[in-house]
C-alpha cells in the first residue's frame, strides 16, 4: 500500500513529531511495510476454522486476596526523582 509524503506529515502532525526532511522516506517505508503486512494478514484464509480465545482451559483464575505487609510511603518515595504532598511529580506530558 502506497504512502504519500503529505499523508505521513498529516500523520506526524496529529502525533505530535517534529520529522526532519530525511526521516519521512524512512516513516514512510515502514509505514507500507507495516500496511502491507496488515493486509497479508488481513487477507489470510480463515474458511473452516473455528475460533480461539486461549489455548488453556481455565477460566476466571484469580489468586485469594491476601493482605500483606508493604513499604512505608517514605520508602517508596525514596527512589523518586521528586515527590509533592506524599505523590510522584513527573514532567507535565500533555502540551
Amino acid at each position: 500500500m502506497q504512502v504519500s509524503k503529505e499523508e505521513i506529515l498529516h500523520i506526524a502532525k496529529l502525533a505530535d513529531l517534529n520529522l526532519q526532511e530525511d526521516e519521512v522516506q524512512k516513516y514512510r517505508e515502514n509505514l507500507e511495510e507495516i500496511l502491507n503486512y496488515a493486509n497479508i494478514v488481513n487477507n489470510a484464509p480463515i474458511n473452516g476454522l473455528e475460533e480461539t480465545i486461549s489455548i488453556d482451559n481455565e477460566c476466571n483464575v484469580f489468586r485469594k486476596d491476601e493482605v500483606k505487609q508493604t513499604s512505608t510511603l517514605e520508602e517508596l518515595l525514596q527512589n523518586a526523582p521528586d515527590s509533592q504532598n506524599g505523590m510522584f511529580k513527573i514532567p507535565k506530558v500533555i502540551n
